[in-house]
């Protein structure tokens, strides 16, 4: 059974820095697209970044130049840097491959205060 667990969030200052990581039980891990999506209470699930089996990635408009997605195709691990973060960027954080989603796991919360 296909799992992904989220660490890293936490409660954090407007300006500060996180850093999440997510380990996927996924053995054709290296030939999946991945994402880091986000969603905050009555709201839907939205994508906030991806990245390509060739490392190219994506970003929604408003993360761009302050989050910054990764990979580490040996760990089957997905990382996400959050920097300049801001009150509007508190949700609950998933990851999850890009297309075909699996079941999703816990999240990670990110709160950030102003």
């Amino acid at each position: 059974q296909v799992q992904f667990v989220e660490s890293g969030g936490g409660l954090v200052q407007a300006g500060g820095s996180l850093r999440l990581s997510c380990a996927a039980s996924l053995n054709t891990f290296s030939g999946r697209h991945m994402a880091w999506y986000r969603q905050s209470p009555g709201k839907q699930r939205d994508l906030v970044a991806a990245i390509t089996t060739g490392g190219t990635t994506d970003y929604t408009d408003s993360v761009k130049g302050r989050f910054t997605i990764s990979r580490d195709n040996t760990k089957k691990a997905v990382f996400l840097q959050m920097n300049s973060l801001k009150p509007e960027d508190t949700a609950r954080y998933y990851c999850n491959t890009r297309t075909a989603p699996y079941n999703w796991g816990q999240g990670t919360q990110v709160t950030v205060s102003s």
